[in-house]
């Protein structure tokens, strides 16, 4: 991650568990109840920390381990609202719980940003990734009410025009024909030992896919749908835009080759 940018990964503690009040959830496999945007989680202590932060997955919870705000919380709690929170300060929760979910998206945009920047195959986009990235971050650092009135979809779609450019330029050192398999219905799909070298999976439906043993080396996963996935003994080194709550959703095992700069998740055998 590039040094002027903001943390992109979350730091719970320096934030006022936005995730955790600000967004709604519905009951379902991955959260055992139903709770509305603004209202806090049951399981949510007085001091900002979860309840059950070790038992998440036991109680019904694994949605919550699987979300990742990228570092918007923290940004947010800290700069946007300068350590005012919304307890001490109640009326600062309507701004501060609509202006979360634009700056988790910023952080997400900054988060693809800087990955492509670091793809040397990327170079002939890299000048206008640079000035994308210094808009989002300018952005990150504004107001609630300048962040409120963002029209996020528009930034969004400019910048995905060049995430998809770089996702060309480096797929194509792919010696062979790739699969293209974009915002594909893949659920379930048997697709143990398959090779997706290079493939474009971007938005793909994957959800308990049995990709086990698959060759997903520099295929581009942004946005594909890993839950319950069966990624065991899969090789998914130099997959591109591969991200951290991507693999939390999935299932893998000790023979699974995921990118160095992710983490195995700990639920995985």
């Amino acid at each position: 991650m590039s040094h002027s940018l903001p943390l992109l990964q979350a730091d719970c503690a320096n934030c006022f568990a936005l995730c955790c009040v600000a967004l709604p959830f519905a009951k379902s496999t991955d959260f055992a109840v139903n709770k509305p945007a603004g209202t806090p989680c049951k399981n949510l202590r007085e001091d900002f920390r979860c309840g059950i932060h070790t038992r998440l997955r036991d109680q019904g919870f694994p949605g919550c381990t699987v979300f990742d705000c990228f570092g918007a919380g923290q940004q947010v709690s800290q700069v946007t609202f300068g350590g005012r929170d919304w307890r001490t300060h109640p009326e600062t929760r309507g701004e501060m719980f609509d202006v979360f979910p634009v700056m988790r998206q910023l952080h997400e945009l900054l988060f693809y940003v800087d990955q492509a920047l670091a793809l040397p195959d990327a170079a002939p986009v890299h000048p206008e990734l640079r000035r994308v990235l210094a808009e989002t971050e300018q952005w990150t650092r504004a107001d609630a009410a300048a962040l409120a009135d963002l029209d996020v979809t528009a930034l969004r779609g400019r910048i995905n025009t060049l995430l998809l450019k770089t996702s060309e330029l480096v797929r194509a050192k792919v010696p062979g024909r790739k699969k293209n398999h974009r915002g594909a219905d893949l659920m379930g799909a048997r697709l143990s030992g398959a090779n997706l070298r290079g493939a474009n999976l971007r938005g793909a439906y994957l959800i308990a896919a049995d990709l086990s043993r698959a060759d997903l080396r520099t295929a581009d996963l942004i946005g594909a749908d890993l839950r319950d996935a069966n990624l065991r003994g899969a090789d998914l080194r130099g997959a591109v835009f591969l991200t951290q709550p991507q693999l939390n959703a999935a299932h893998g095992d000790p023979k699974t080759h995921i990118p160095r700069t992710l983490t195995r998740p700990t639920h995985w055998t």
